[in-house]
């Protein structure tokens, strides 16, 4: 026998690579940048995107710099080491890892320039990532010099991710900042922890100066009563509603685990005054924009900063939870290596979160500022609805006086404007001449699908019938959006589609229009949509044509005269 120990082995190159790579957003190297200021006490931090020339070549350059504590030679080895962290165990920080600087690796040049105890550490790393994929690991050279007055720290990054560069535009990393970095906090909002003076000063790719941001996450601004309100804006109230829940607590299983969470409940409107990257109707979005329910809803956040979306937690459907702005935070989340997921926790704390949620989620919707809003948007839907029947009143008014009539058998019957009027004057037309289409209405629905199912002629029992269906449309167009299959008619008021022009169906298939002149004088002009492979003509009644030629009847305007 033989006994023997096996120590296991860490493949350095290897893990260097993958943990560079996992970190998929390109813009998560500013929240790390931003992090590492943050735990060296920084109050101002810059952000500076540019290109430059080298050998010809267009490189992007980074320049992450901050007036923190600096690095001594201890806290340089940690920066660029992988799994070293010297804040490890120090809930205070947020770099707890020793991974995310690792992101720096993914391009051609990193330089570090720090100050700590009156020593200026330089550090240059050249090509990290090709060394690495040649299975070498990456040498740091250092130098340090004596200095009195220096501080902070200036990390300068060339040819980040192969210099591509469509993400950085200033607009896009300020939303980012805002979101998903310490920069964008949601701490301030809560009593128990004042906001930290922080300001950065960005400039991305496309703007010239630099821009002041507040190191704190946007929130709307809470909303007046609901009846000033409503007095103000009347029907699109709503969209300027605002109202704020926060609650800081204990879980109920986990005691000694605290939670701080805040539910704004913001209309629409009221996000665009803060969020420019809102797409909607008649705006021009910056480049990145997305809407309202990519990004709104609930956000677990940890250090304050928001992680992951989990609007499964929300006993709701999408149209409640695009209404919420909200955050609940806990420093007993266990995040992934690039901090994307909080799936490493333990799911007995996300199970007490989630009920948590829940909890608060319900004490809204049962709250006054649930039933003010509904109140509000209750008024506005009925006050539309009068709007829009005024608006719909006249405008049929005006379009009433300048209809096209005709008198039928002591009947006046209207020229159609739209599929309804169509299917209208059909009804008529089969009451006073029921042999006037070769078909019988058996059904009629215009919910979806199809619009009528109908038999072949008059007699045979219903049983026994070969059922069709017919479409009724007031313009036949090209694009036709309904199956061949099965279709008996089609019966328009009009078309746009010429002789031997293709009509093609929702399925694909494809019918060749023909228009065969009458015969005689008791004829009229036959339109068929024709398919060699089936031997079933589909006849369309152009009733703008098969009426007169068929009854002998002209629409015409109505005059003063007329009173119906």
């Amino acid at each position: 026998m033989k006994n023997y120990e096996i120590t296991p082995k860490v493949d350095e190159v290897q893990e260097f690579i993958e943990i560079a790579n996992d970190f998929g957003n390109r813009l998560d190297l500013v929240r790390e940048a931003i992090s590492n200021s943050f735990d060296a006490d920084a109050t101002e931090i810059w952000i500076d995107f540019s290109v430059v020339e080298d050998h010809g070549e267009s490189v992007l350059k980074i320049t992450l710099a901050d007036n923190g504590r600096g690095m001594d030679e201890q806290g340089l080895q940690s920066f660029f080491d992988l799994g070293n962290s010297p804040r490890r165990g120090d809930t205070s920080k947020i770099g707890e890892k020793g991974h995310g600087t690792k992101i720096y690796f993914k391009s051609q040049k990193v330089v570090v320039e720090t100050s700590n105890n009156s020593v200026r550490h330089i550090a240059e790393m050249d090509q990290p990532m090709r060394t690495l994929r040649d299975r070498k690991i990456t040498k740091v050279q250092v130098s340090s010099s004596p200095e009195t007055d220096g501080i902070g720290t200036t990390v300068t990054i060339y040819g980040y991710n192969q210099s591509r560069r469509d993400q950085f535009t200033h607009d896009n990393i300020r939303d980012y900042i805002k979101w998903f970095t310490r920069a964008g906090s949601i701490q301030w909002i809560f009593s128990s922890t004042p906001e930290e003076p922080v300001q950065v000063y960005l400039k991305g790719l496309d703007r010239n100066d630099p821009e002041t941001l507040d190191a704190r996450h946007d929130f709307g601004k809470r909303s007046p009563s609901v009846s000033d309100l409503f007095d103000e804006y009347s029907v699109k109230a709503p969209d300027h509603y605002c109202s704020r829940v926060i609650r800081e607590g204990n879980l109920k299983r986990h005691p000694e685990i605290a939670y701080q969470a805040v539910f704004s409940i913001e209309g629409s409107q009221v996000k665009y005054d803060y969020n420019t990257m809102l797409r909607r109707q008649g705006y021009q979005a910056p480049r990145g924009a997305y809407k309202v329910q990519d990004r709104y809803g609930l956000w677990l956040c940890k250090d304050f900063i928001p992680i992951q979306r989990k609007n499964e937690w929300l006993p709701t459907l999408k149209t409640e939870w695009t209404r919420l702005h909200a955050f609940i935070n806990c420093q007993e989340f266990q995040l992934t290596a690039n901090r994307g997921s909080v799936e490493n926790t333990p799911s007995e704390i996300l199970d007490d979160l989630r009920e948590e949620v829940i909890e608060i989620y319900n004490d809204i919707i049962a709250s006054d500022d649930w039933d003010n809003l509904q109140w509000l948007e209750s008024e506005a839907s009925a006050y539309r609805t009068v709007e829009k029947e005024e608006r719909d009143f006249e405008r049929r008014r005006q379009r009433l006086n300048q209809a096209n009539i005709v008198q039928y058998e002591k009947f006046t019957l209207i020229e159609p404007q739209r599929e309804s009027g169509v299917f209208a004057l059909f009804l008529q037309l089969s009451i006073l001449n029921p042999d006037l289409f070769p078909f019988q209405v058996l059904d009629y629905d215009t919910h979806e699908g199809i619009d009528v199912i109908v038999k072949g002629d008059h007699t045979t029992p219903i049983v026994n019938a070969k059922l069709f269906y017919v479409e009724f449309k007031h313009q036949l167009e090209p694009e036709f959006n309904h199956s061949f299959d099965n279709l008996h008619s089609v019966v328009c008021w009009d078309t746009q589609v010429k002789h031997d022009e293709i009509v093609e169906c929702l399925g694909g298939t494809q019918r060749t229009m023909k228009i065969v002149s009458p015969e005689s004088s008791n004829d009229y002009t036959r339109f068929f949509l024709e398919d060699p492979r089936k031997s079933h003509r589909i006849e369309v009644f152009v009733l703008k044509h098969y009426l007169p030629e068929k009854l002998q009847i002209q629409f015409a305007p109505r005059t003063d005269k007329d009173t119906v």
